[in-house]
This record gives structure tokens, sequence and C-alpha cells, in this order.
């Protein structure tokens, strides 16, 4: 494998799991990466979702961190909207002062959540018009000079905590390019627009403090297991939980004929197309798939989010995609 490899860990709770049990999953998972030779692990901010743990996002990373030593971890993304800038300066200058040089900072736009949610949250409806003008005041309290006179980011400033931009369109495509900002694209649930938001990111990038050249990260879904039979039925087992998640308001559980009718109607499709770019097999057809996304989506680091229902399957998944891209284990 020519790229590095990155992992998404969506923090799943598993049909019949605890959060508490999820956690110990993320744990699990960061410590393999770390030993496996895995570049970094993100977790993203959603919120409503009882089948996602990862709403407390900055809150995650520190346990995570505290229970690993060398990986970097980070947010994939905090939605920014949903903070203020000096906040987010202050959770992540923290987290960096914890765990000096290990710390990333992936930003979104978007609410991570449903309309209801968003108020719950006390988001206003058009805060994410002000995303640009947010990024640059968050990045004032870490790098410097603050955009706010006389206020600072106590732990956070002088961090230089690095910034991602996270997207899924043009917008962000656009920003990361402005701002100088690797950009990473979340192309596991959102494919239709990664070439041309990629091409315009490179085309229209300019250097800046942080970064030098375009560094562009994309997703993918990985499900690598020991047979092509088995990862095809967890592939078909993770549709179905999103049909649940989807379909099901997160409550409701179909049974697995009930999921199979709505994924093959119209509606259901939109399922599938998410999963647009996904690595399912044994690990040699795993490497090779990403080896040609890696080249369609002029990537310099691929992100992978394992998919496998239950969480010995997703640590499997991660060991055996390792192994096949001959990472340097530590």
């Amino acid at each position: 494998m020519t790229l590095p490899l990155s992992i998404l860990d969506l923090a799943t709770i598993g049909k019949g799991q605890t959060a508490a049990e999820s956690f110990a999953g993320s744990v699990a998972m960061a410590q393999s990466a770390e030993r496996l030779g895995y570049r970094r692990v993100w977790y993203a901010e959603h919120h409503n979702m009882s089948s996602i743990a990862s709403s407390a996002t900055s809150v995650l990373i520190a346990h995570v961190a505290a229970h690993t030593e060398t990986i970097r971890l980070g947010a994939g993304g905090v939605m920014l909207p949903n903070h203020s800038p000096l906040t987010i300066a202050e959770q992540f200058g923290t987290l960096e002062t914890l765990h000096p040089g290990r710390i990333d900072l992936g930003l979104g736009r978007a609410p991570g959540s449903d309309q209801n949610t968003m108020r719950a949250l006390r988001r206003d409806p058009m805060s994410a018009d002000s995303f640009p003008q947010d990024v640059l005041e968050l990045q004032g309290y870490l790098t410097g000079p603050t955009r706010i006179q006389g206020v600072e980011a106590t732990p956070g400033k002088g961090t230089n905590v690095p910034l991602y931009i996270l997207g899924s369109s043009l917008f962000g495509a656009r920003l990361a390019a402005q701002l100088g900002l690797p950009y990473a694209f979340a192309s596991h649930f959102a494919p239709n627009a990664l070439k041309d938001a990629v091409a315009l990111y490179r085309r229209e990038f300019k250097p800046s403090a942080q970064l030098d050249a375009p560094h562009v990260i994309a997703g993918v879904n990985v499900i690598a297991a020991d047979s092509a039979s088995e990862a095809q039925e967890m592939m078909q087992a993770t549709k179905r939980a999103r049909v649940s998640l989807f379909f099901g308001g997160g409550t409701r559980e179909f049974t697995d004929d009930e999921a199979d009718m709505i994924l093959d109607s119209p509606q259901g499709q939109h399922v599938s197309q998410m999963m647009t770019y996904s690595a399912v097999g044994t690990p040699d057809a795993v490497l090779d798939y990403l080896d040609g996304f890696g080249r369609h989506a002029n990537a310099d680091e691929l992100i992978v989010a394992h998919q496998s229902t239950g969480t010995e399957a997703r640590l499997r998944s991660v060991e055996l995609l390792a192994t096949a891209a001959g990472l340097a284990r530590v």
C-alpha cells in the first residue's frame, strides 16, 4: 500500500451493546491501530443517534489517548457551528497539552443531527453561514494572534493543533484551499462530489503556515474478513443496521427480511448509494480495491471506516488490512 492508512472509528453501539462496551471497543481499536502502524484514528460528532457513541467527541479522544501512547487521535470531525470557537480551542488545547503532538482537529459545518436535535443543541439555523469566520477565529486561538482582542484560549494558545476541513461538497474544498488546510472528503457516506471537490481543492490551494502543499484524505468503507462470503455477509448486516437507523428512527428493529425488502426498494437504494466506495472481501481483494480507490480519489491518505457490526469483526478487519498493506508494526 503506497498511501498512509488511518481509521475513522464511528464508536458504534451494536445490537444488544451498551455505550460503555462501545467505548471499550474504541480503546481496543486504537490500541490495535497503534500497534499495527495506522497513522491516526478519528472520531465524529453525532447527536441523537442510538447507535453512535461519539457525541462528546473531545471526551472520547481524551479517554482513548489515556490508553494509548503514540498514535495520533482527533475529531473527524467537530461540527463547529454547534459550538463556540473558543470552547473548542480550549478543549483541543487541553488535549494537546496533555498529549503533545498527537491531536488533530477536523472541522465540519453540518449539524451532525436532525432539525429537532439542532434546536436541542441551541444551534441557530443560520450558524453554518459563519463557518469560515469561525474557523479563522478558532485558528487564531490555537496559533495566534487572537481575532478577538483580549480573548485567549487557556489552554490552547500556542498549541498549534493542526486543523483539517471536512466536507462532502465543493464548499469545503474551496474553503480548505483558500485557508491552506488539509481537506478530508466524506466519500465513505457521501460519494457523489468526490472527484470534483478534490480537483477544485488541488487547483485552488494556497500554501499556508500549516501546509505548503495540498493534502487530501479520502474516506472509504472497509470490511476485511478471512473469506469473501463472510465479508459479504457482514456488508449485508451493516446495510440492515443502517435501515434501522434511517427508517426506524434508531428505535424500531426490522427483521432481516423486512430490512432486505427496504434495501431493494427505491427508498432503500439510498443506503447502498451511500456505501458506493466500499472495499469488501479477503485482505488481498480489499487492498486491491483501496489501491484503485486511492488513484480514483487522487488522495494522499485514506481514512477507512471498518464497518462490521461486531467489535471482534471490526478488530479482525483492522488487523487483516494492516497485514495485507504491510503497515509497520510497533
